[in-house]
């Protein structure tokens, strides 16, 4: 017992060291290959030329007590997650310079390490970048690459809004439309304020934007971006099957929310990857239902949508289910109708097709199963039919953003898209809205559904419903709470 108890002690303090060294290791990302960030940062160069030059701007440190979160962009070519880093490539020279500020010694004791100048030689060595320098420097070293001596190179920078966490650029577009129209607001962008500036220092530069590049690159993932986006579909699924447990009625919509959020920091993402839409009854007829405050009714159906942001990635998964646990006849015909057209949807998605091929073939078996299939009401039929003459079944692209960048509506499907297939049906009269959404990525010869192994027929989901979940383990406590004075 005594040499047992000796040897824990030894692996104890061996341990220590180690534990030691990975609290106070480099904060840097391992998930992307050195090999992998250099081949994304010389494809811009090869996009853009020898006579040009890329500055790329990173998010701006967080004035809060919030994580920082960099740009999605400023991390897909660097890995950095410093705030107020710069990034320049160089077309001529096929060089790549990376700009931080210098340490906080005082904000490192408190938060904890963060990567500065200081660290430029480990820098390089983790990202494979040519250079590190001080922030200070870049004016200097972009006089030095010729804008005082003509012609001075293109230079490209981001000038759509950048994406940094739960946003997209959609969303943020409108976003800056609703700001531009209040009169007493109306602020500029970062990217604005930042081709501004460059204007103002550099007359002569000649600024072109990035943003269809990388939107370009970005649309097409590797194979380890889908990884990273088949795991946070995994985790987006083990929430939704939790919440299927959890939901009786009487609960409200965001005890879901509290029961899916619950898994999301298990497996260890860093919060939701975009407002999660949980909606019982009516509210579901509201395509972005983000309040979650009401009760979930017997007899109503309840939506989910909801994934986590994992690593800088997403997903997009949408099931919904009875709130008491059983479908009605009807719940059971749309909900049939909707995963056929969901599987028809999927049997044509390959390379070589666009997204009008994949709905015009799958609207005509759809056309043949309704004919065979009629609903009894016929608000329901009709509203059926409406939904084959939809566009919107097929969606948007999914990566580092739910509404991820790059079209795939309209163009050449080729292996390696990420995007959602959302077959959906209104029924006004009722104020009903179905629907269900997986995660399509395309192969060599088809298509993989990322989010096949959630729930979605009926037989699965009522089974599901039977389990307990951790809103049962835990349910919630009315408050205040009556303390007892000792």
């Amino acid at each position: 017992m005594k040499k047992m108890l000796n040897s824990i002690v030894i692996i104890i303090f061996c341990t220590i060291p180690l534990l030691a060294s990975a609290q106070n290791s480099l904060p840097f990302q391992t998930d992307f290959s050195i090999d992998e960030l250099k081949k994304r940062r010389e494809m811009v160069m090869d996009k853009v030329g020898k006579d040009a030059v890329v500055l790329l701007q990173g998010a701006a440190s967080i004035t809060g007590f919030e994580i920082f979160r960099q740009t999605n962009t400023f991390y897909y070519l660097s890995g950095i997650e410093s705030g107020h880093a710069y990034l320049l490539l160089n077309g001529a020279s096929r060089t790549t310079t990376l700009y931080l500020p210098h340490r906080d010694v005082g904000r490192e004791r408190g938060e904890g390490k963060v990567l500065s100048f200081e660290d430029a030689a480990a820098i390089k060595q983790l990202t494979g970048i040519d250079k590190v320098q001080a922030i200070e420097n870049l004016f200097k070293d972009m006089i030095w690459l010729g804008y005082l001596r003509p012609p001075a190179p293109l230079l490209y920078t981001q000038l759509s809004p950048a994406e940094t966490g739960t946003d997209s650029r959609d969303e943020l577009l409108n976003g800056m439309a609703r700001r531009a129209a209040d009169p007493w607001d109306g602020g500029a962008t970062r990217e604005s304020l930042f081709k501004k500036k460059l204007l103002s220092n550099f007359p002569q530069m000649q600024i072109r934007d990035l943003s269809p590049i990388l939107d370009g690159m970005r649309l097409i993932k590797s194979a380890t971006e889908i990884e990273m986006i088949r795991k946070a579909t995994q985790i987006a699924g083990l929430a939704i099957i939790e919440a299927m447990r959890s939901t009786k009625p009487g609960i409200y919509e965001y005890q879901l929310d509290a029961a899916a959020r619950y898994i999301f920091f298990l497996q260890g993402a860093r919060g939701q990857g975009y407002a999660s839409i949980i909606a019982g009854g009516t509210n579901a007829w509201m395509g972005h239902y983000f309040r979650k405050t009401d009760k979930l009714k017997d007899g109503d159906l309840v939506l989910m949508d909801h994934a986590p942001d994992y690593r800088y990635y997403t997903s997009d998964v949408t099931r919904m289910w009875p709130v008491n646990g059983t479908y009605t006849a009807p719940q059971k015909r749309l909900t049939a109708f909707i995963l056929t057209y969901r599987d028809a949807l999927f049997k044509h998605i390959k390379p070589g097709v666009t997204s009008t091929d994949v709905l015009k073939l799958a609207a005509a078996e759809m056309k043949e199963y309704l004919a065979a299939n009629k609903f009894v009401k016929p608000a329901y039929q009709k509203a059926a039919e409406k939904a084959l003459q939809f566009r919107g079944h097929f969606q948007h692209s999914v990566g580092m953003a739910v509404h991820d960048v790059g079209r795939v509506r309209g163009v050449t499907l080729q292996p390696g898209m990420v995007f959602t297939i959302d077959p959906m049906m209104w029924i006004e009269d009722e104020k009903l809205y179905v629907r269900i959404e997986d995660i399509v990525v395309v192969t060599e010869s088809g298509a993989e559904n990322m989010s096949a192994f959630v729930p979605d027929t009926i037989e699965e989901i009522e089974a599901e419903m039977k389990k307990k979940g951790v809103v049962q383990f835990r349910p919630s406590v009315s408050l205040p709470l009556e303390v007892e004075k000792k």
